[in-house]
């Protein structure tokens, strides 16, 4: 194929330009293309539209023979055709153009004419299917006509039907009425035969039976609540059901009471499900839950009589635990195990009373006190029948609970069982109530026990008074009555401490101690001071002072380790107070003597009182030459042991004492000095060289000196 491109006559070039299709092929065939298969399908078309060597010589003769037309309706023969073939490029193109265009209009021509043929047929179709339309058309008329002709025959025949339709409507809806209305408002035969018959159990049927019936009244109230006011039927209904319903709380009351017997004998109680709905149905018959409840009392009290005594006498089953009476010679064991199983009787019985009427946890603490309320029913009964339950435990617990403490002649373990009785009387009270028989049987038990024991100690502190002392014993230690009574003390201190629950304010605390106090310590006391003076050995202030001092002493030891004795310290710290100002006193004068000042010290202090004074210079104590042998003893004193420790003070069993005693003897030693070197450093006292007659001997007039060596502070030679 020639690459060349054709040069068209003006004309066809117009025309195809004009011609889309033309446009397009000539576009198509004017293009370079490089694409192997494009070159391939142009190929093909040069070979489909130019003379071909294998054409049959009719065809080239007929295709030379057809004459062409260009776009300008031109016609050129064969030979002018090869001959322009020849004589311009491109013609063959241009003619492979032409010949394209022919053979698809004539494709296009074939194809119209196939349509129209198919569209020919379907108008003979078409037809066809009118011609059975109307047919049909003209069957539906006549059955139309036939259904109008059935309806007028058959019209009244109808309406009879829908007015019987319409009346069996009316009487099932009636039915439906009177059907519901029985359900809702009467009992079936079985259902009262639950309620009123002794064959049929109590039990779940049987309650939902009762909460039917209660439920029918509820519903006829309303019904005869309206403005017609109540009918005939209403009036029936709550009749019968009330009947029934009365039946049903009989058959309750005797069902309860019947268990109650038969649970009320065993220890171990357990509730059912059932009777706990039963005495909730009951609470809405306050008469009937009352005679089933005093059922249960007395059969509840019959039976932990029973088992209490059986646990004193017989023990547990097969022996185990034993008896409580087989441990009647140890008193706390004793009195602890009868009061234990009343307790634990106690406890078993307020939770099968709360699982009895379904009382819910008030979230309290084990061992806390338990608030009751006066508004809560439920509390008050169990109050109540707990109380009725162990009111026959009173007197067999009574009688042996007093009999042992009656007869302790100690009163530690009198004090113990009191304290023992004390706790379970509060624990009764956070348990059951103050207003319980239980609680104050235990009460009147505790003022016994108590007053026993109160005996006990005023007995032991007059058999104190009345204790003869060894009158030639030189010690001056606490004698041995002293330190029995304190021992006593002390363990009775030690069994109120074990006694306290640990959530009582102070106050209750020392309040609940002092009247043993006073009983014990205040007669401690006044034996101390009596027996002071009643020894004979104790000729001089001095020893009976420090007797005294070293018995309050240790009575003050005992009573230091417990808060609650404060009171009773603050007390006795008073009378050690002046005890201690005493042998202070006492002891600074004897100090004044073992140094050599009292003469001059004495002297000083008479002529001070004196109006007007006289010299010291010119008495006889205080002249220079006494004054400096003064002076010298003092300094020789002031090297020895004794300005460290006092000899005298050393059978004072506290060392405190000792130290505070003889530190406040040297502070007034100290300040006596002090007042001698103001003294001799007056012109009035007339001393000569008083500097040089001071600072010959230590502390050389210095009292700082002084009180370094007596090792006193001078905050506390102030004071």
């Amino acid at each position: 194929m020639s690459t060349a491109s054709p040069i068209p006559s003006s004309s066809s070039y117009s025309s195809q330009t004009r011609n889309p299709l033309s446009t397009r092929l000539y576009k198509i065939l004017g293009t370079n293309f490089g694409d192997e298969a494009t070159k391939e399908a142009l190929q093909t078309l040069s070979e489909l539209y130019t003379t071909h060597p294998t054409l049959t010589k009719g065809k080239q003769a007929e295709r030379r023979a057809d004459a062409w037309e260009d776009d300008d309706g031109e016609a050129h023969n064969a030979d002018s055709s090869s001959h322009l073939a020849e004589a311009v490029p491109g013609e063959s193109a241009a003619r492979a153009r032409r010949n394209l265009r022919r053979d698809m209009e004539n494709k296009l021509a074939e194809g119209s004419r196939q349509f129209l043929e198919a569209l020919g047929e379907v108008d003979q179709k078409l037809n066809s299917l009118q011609e059975y339309i109307n047919a049909m058309h003209a069957s539906c008329d006549e059955a139309e006509t036939h259904l109008k002709l059935s309806n007028e025959a058959s019209k009244s025949l109808l309406e009879h039907a829908h007015n019987l339709r319409e009346e069996r409507a009316q009487v099932e809806h009636k039915k439906s009425i009177v059907t519901l209305f029985l359900a809702r408002f009467t009992l079936e035969e079985e259902e009262v035969k639950v309620l009123t018959s002794r064959d049929v159990p109590v039990g779940k049927r049987f309650f939902q039976v009762m909460d039917k019936t209660e439920r029918i009244r509820t519903d006829c109230r309303v019904l005869m609540s309206g403005g017609d006011g109540p009918t005939k039927a209403g009036l029936d209904i709550m009749a019968s059901t009330s009947t029934y319903l009365e039946e049903a709380y009989e058959k309750i009351l005797r069902w309860c009471t019947y268990e109650f017997q038969q649970i009320g004998k065993d220890m171990q109680l357990e509730v059912s499900p059932t009777m706990r709905q039963a005495v909730q149905r009951l609470r809405k018959r306050p008469e009937l839950l009352n005679e089933a409840l005093g059922q249960l009392s007395q059969t509840r009290q019959t039976t932990l009589l029973s088992s209490f005594l059986a646990a004193l006498t017989r023990g547990g089953p097969s022996g185990l635990p034993r008896p409580i009476e087989l441990h009647a010679h140890d008193p706390m064991r004793y009195v602890g195990d009868m009061l234990a199983w009343v307790h634990q009787a106690i406890a078993a019985e307020r939770e099968f009373l709360e699982s009895l009427f379904e009382m819910k946890g008030d979230n309290r603490m084990v061992g806390s006190v338990r608030v009751f309320s006066e508004e809560n029913e439920e509390e008050e009964w169990v109050r109540e029948l707990m109380d009725l339950a162990v009111t026959k435990l009173c007197v067999p617990l009574k009688v042996r609970v007093q009999q042992t403490v009656r007869s302790q002649e100690s009163s530690i373990m009198s004090y113990k069982i009191a304290n023992l009785l004390q706790f379970y009387l509060l624990t009764m009270r956070r348990t059951i109530g103050d207003a319980a028989l239980l609680s104050k049987a235990i009460q009147e038990l505790t003022d016994v026990a108590y007053k026993v024991f109160y005996d006990a100690i005023e007995t032991q502190t007059r058999a104190l008074h009345e204790t003869n002392l060894e009158l030639d014993d030189a010690s001056l230690t606490p004698p041995i009555p002293i330190l029995d009574h304190a021992q006593i003390l002390r363990e009775i201190m030690s069994v109120y401490t074990s006694s306290l629950l640990g959530d009582e304010p102070e106050e209750e605390r020392v309040a609940g101690f002092g009247r043993i106090l006073d009983i014990t310590i205040d007669p401690a006391i006044d034996m101390c001071m009596n027996a002071s003076k009643d020894k004979q050995h104790l000729r001089q202030n001095w020893d009976r002072a420090v007797f005294v001092l070293n018995c309050l002493a240790y009575l003050q030891s005992v009573l230091e380790p417990h808060s609650f004795t404060i009171k009773k310290q603050e007390r006795l710290q008073e009378v050690i107070n002046e005890q201690v100002v005493s042998l202070t006193d006492e002891h600074y004068h004897n100090l004044l003597s073992d140094a050599g000042l009292k003469q001059v010290v004495d002297a000083c202090t008479e002529n001070g009182s004196k109006d007007p004074p006289e010299p010291l210079s010119h008495l006889a104590a205080t002249e220079p030459h006494a004054l400096q042998k003064a002076l010298q003893l003092f300094s020789l004193w002031l090297s020895g042991l004794e300005v460290v420790q006092s000899p005298r003070l050393s059978q004072l069993t506290v060392q405190r004492l000792h130290a505070q005693i003889h530190q406040a003897a040297l502070g007034r030693l100290a300040a006596a000095y002090q007042t001698l070197c103001q003294e001799v450093r007056k012109p009035a006292n007339k001393y000569e060289a008083a500097m040089t007659l001071l600072g010959s001997e230590r502390p050389f007039g210095q009292v700082n000196l002084l009180k370094q060596i007596f090792g006193i502070d001078a905050a506390d030679s102030s004071a």
